[in-house]
């Protein structure tokens, strides 16, 4: 049985190492994105390369009305695609990180960041539980800055620490079915939304300086842990925040 895993923000970044990294496993994927459909595109044609099958299916998941409409053409799509509206992996990547101090913020900033990190997490895992197989897997992506700290990123760290919650409650819930859930809980990774601080010098030298292994985290760091939890070999593994983050504040 070919196994498919739907991959959120998946046109670029820890989306895009995740999804070409389970590809590489054999999985067939759904590479979903939220704008940018000519990335998306540019993602599938690089699996299709691998010789893996996916396919591109957009949504905006701060909007639950937008996720029902993908889940409702992505069951069209799978079973042209594989036969059945089957996934054994999902991976709920997708999510912005907005760094301000606490005293800058909006309402609309502070509502954007959860819609996005939380409640599209939430609302996709719950149209997905229905689709799941038993014995599948679910891996939300945190941050080690719900471990340390620094005081720009509070709001986003709180919507990450939501999302650590989440993932026990779920592992909780779906444990008699085998379907395991764990956070990745990335630290400094070189990727686009990053690229502003951490490809300067003095970004560099900072995280560095505070990495126990010296050297700037790839998405394909984050992308190797993925196709673990996403594996047969993790099955004994749930509920549980791994942190990937080469040694960050040790």
């Amino acid at each position: 049985m070919n196994k498919v895993a739907l991959v959120t923000g998946a046109s670029r970044g820890l989306g895009r190492a995740i999804a070409l990294r389970l590809a590489k496993d054999g999985l067939t994927i759904i590479v979903h994105y939220g704008q940018n459909q000519a990335a998306a595109d540019e993602v599938v044609a690089e699996i299709t390369a691998l010789g893996s099958k996916a396919i591109a299916i957009q949504a905006d998941v701060s909007q639950v009305s937008s996720i029902h409409a993908m889940f409702e053409r992505l069951d069209i799509e799978l079973v042209n695609l594989t036969g059945e509206s089957k996934l054994d992996v999902l991976v709920n990547n997708a999510g912005t990180a907005i760094a301000k101090p606490i005293g800058d913020w909006t309402e609309e900033e502070f509502d954007q960041q959860f819609d996005l990190n939380v409640k599209g997490l939430f609302f996709i895992t719950q149209s997905a539980l229905s689709r799941l197989r038993d014995n599948g897997r679910i891996i939300n992506l945190g941050t080690g800055l719900t471990r340390f700290s620094y005081p720009v990123y509070g709001v986003y760290a709180a919507s990450k620490g939501a999302v650590n919650v989440l993932t026990q409650y779920l592992a909780a819930s779906l444990g008699e079915r085998g379907v395991t859930v764990n956070t990745i809980a990335p630290g400094a990774i070189d990727t686009d939304l990053n690229a502003g601080w951490l490809r300067s010098e003095e970004g560099q030298q900072q995280t560095l300086a505070t990495s126990a292994i010296k050297r700037i985290g790839m998405p394909d760091d984050i992308a190797d842990v993925v196709s673990f939890l996403a594996s047969e070999d993790s099955r004994w593994v749930t509920g549980q925040r791994i942190e990937a983050s080469g040694g960050a504040h040790l």
